[in-house]
């Protein structure tokens, strides 16, 4: 009887005795207990009952975000009114025109560095609140041979300068504050679906400057208050296609305080994770 038990006690705990399994890459090793062979399958055709469901975090930042694009303007200046000349002073070279104060397209740029993104889930990753912090950097590049001039004055103006420049543009530099609602269609294949962001965003001018060149003066910059508006409020848009990121913005204000009614847009690559 003694035997017959043990003999039965051994029974048992050989057939308790779990598979030894082994995982080398994408494929698992099945060793059976009271089997001499190895089973070897595909990791997608083993569950696995410890493995966690990979799952968004409801809070996700992206830190240093770069955008590359190409900006121009709107220009819906009454040119000859008396808005427009007192802050353009016509000079000998009579008034100013829409055609004095257009822009190289390909070499007027927009850079801008965001230090931080963020996104905050409202409805089930599909819909989230998107903002950020950063710096929009735009150049805007008049043609070539344009002598228009920014001065700082009380107040200031433009005029015709006496010179041909073989570089002239008017740089401005935000602070800015995005906010924007985004729908990502596929919430849990990370960044290889297809998603969209709306909104606004709010911008500081902490920068400004009109830097020309010549032969007769070389380098030159006029910089401190030449009558650009110091608060930016703009639409802003991005849209994402598998891990390419386009953006867009257009400024609802006017890029000077007053004499020119102008809305810069910009339209480029951002360089995200989401």
């Amino acid at each position: 009887m003694l035997c017959a038990f043990l003999t039965g006690f051994s029974q048992v705990d050989t057939t308790a005795q779990k598979a030894d399994t082994i995982k080398i890459g994408g494929m698992i090793i099945i060793k059976k207990p009271g089997e001499k062979g190895r089973e070897i399958k595909r990791e997608k055709d083993v569950s696995m009952p410890n493995r966690k469901r990979n799952k968004p975090t409801n809070v996700s930042t992206n830190w240093w975000i770069v955008d590359l694009g190409l900006n121009n303007i709107n220009d819906r200046t009454s040119y000859g009114s008396a808005a427009a000349n007192a802050y353009m002073l016509p000079g000998t070279g009579g008034s100013f025109t829409k055609d004095d104060m257009k822009l190289r397209a390909g070499k007027s740029v927009n850079v801008n560095v965001w230090l931080f993104m963020q996104k905050l889930n409202l409805i089930k990753h599909a819909v989230n609140l998107k903002y950020g912090l950063g710096v929009e950097l735009f150049n805007f590049r008049y043609k070539k041979n344009n002598n228009i001039s920014y001065k700082e004055a009380n107040p200031p103006y433009i005029f015709r300068d006496s010179v041909q420049f073989s570089k002239n543009k008017l740089a401005t530099d935000y602070l800015t504050v995005p906010l924007m609602l985004n729908f990502n269609t596929t919430p849990r294949s990370g960044n290889t679906g297809f998603s969209f962001s709306v909104g606004v965003s709010a911008g500081y001018l902490y920068s400004n400057r009109n830097k020309q060149i010549s032969n007769e003066r070389g380098k030159q910059k006029e910089k401190g208050d030449i009558g650009l508006n110091r608060w930016k409020l703009a639409y802003v848009g991005e849209l994402g296609l598998g891990p390419v990121r386009l953006y867009g913005t257009y400024a609802i204000t006017n890029l000077h305080e007053s004499g020119l009614e102008q809305q810069p847009y910009a339209v480029g690559i951002r360089f995200s994770n989401w």
